[in-house]
């Protein structure tokens, strides 16, 4: 069993059923299910994704997705001071951008076994506390 945090995109892939990325997500979803691994996010995660339906003033897909964030089929993250110590650790080492390096540092705090991103721009980071950062075509079984 492994914890396994996800960026927002790969939320936005599911929950929207995006043609492109959208089955490979939810394969992954289904891989991870099936191999007891747990899914967990930042709480960021969860204000980014709710962000477009507020737009559009969608209270059903908001109240939907507040449900979805709230049970036990994803762990939200905190912002905290330890989180905040790894996003200033992360961000005078790695030139990411301040929401990337907010994904980061939830995920080291967590010490995730492995931070799933679709931003090529994540992979092959050296992250402490996190044992690998991976795109959508890993291999997650």
């Amino acid at each position: 069993m492994s914890l396994i945090y996800w960026d927002t995109m790969l939320f936005i892939y599911m929950l929207e059923a995006e043609p492109r990325f959208g089955p490979r997500v939810l394969q992954i979803k289904e891989e991870m299910t099936r191999r007891g691994d747990r899914l967990c996010t930042s709480a960021f995660t969860a204000g980014e994704v709710l962000t477009g339906p507020r737009k559009q003033d969608s209270t059903d897909i908001v109240a939907a997705l507040k449900e979805y964030f709230g049970s036990d089929e994803v762990e939200l993250i905190p912002f905290t001071e330890k989180t905040a110590d790894e996003y200033s650790r992360i961000r005078a080492v790695h030139p990411v951008l301040p929401a990337d390096a907010i994904h980061l540092a939830s995920a080291a705090q967590t010490r995730c076994d492995l931070f799933m991103t679709n931003d090529q721009r994540l992979l092959g980071l050296n992250v402490t506390g996190i044992s690998f950062i991976v795109g959508l075509d890993a291999r997650v079984l």
